[in-house]
């Protein structure tokens, strides 16, 4: 299992840094395939389904993560996508708080396809 599933997002506290460049790489390596680190910024990932009630189950389902680590990604709904952006808005960046969302999302996503 991922360690970054294991783990549990924290708030931001006084003081808290966004991760830069080589810090990024540990946490990035333990995401799934095809998300994208943006600008040193976000993380962006699209998800696939067949049609617009599985992307909406999913869109719920990642809905259910966000409020139980409180900790909520930009998610756009539309036909047979689900498109997210995450990053922690209160540094204006990435923290480990956002892998740990996008793991949390990601260990779900592959579960509902086998």
């Amino acid at each position: 299992m991922n360690e970054l599933v294991k783990k549990k997002c924290t708030p931001c506290v006084v003081g808290t840094t966004t991760l830069k460049g080589e810090s990024l790489i540990p946490l990035y390596m333990q995401l799934g395939e095809e998300w994208k680190i943006v600008e040193e910024h976000h993380l962006e990932k699209i998800y696939s389904f067949k049609n617009f009630k599985e992307a909406l189950t999913f869109t719920n389902i990642i809905g259910h993560i966000a409020e139980e680590e409180g900790h909520h990604p930009n998610i756009f709904l539309t036909w047979g996508k689900v498109s997210l952006q995450i990053w922690t808005h209160k540094v204006d960046g990435l923290t480990e708080s956002d892998f740990i969302l996008a793991a949390k999302i990601e260990a779900e996503y592959i579960s509902h396809q086998g």
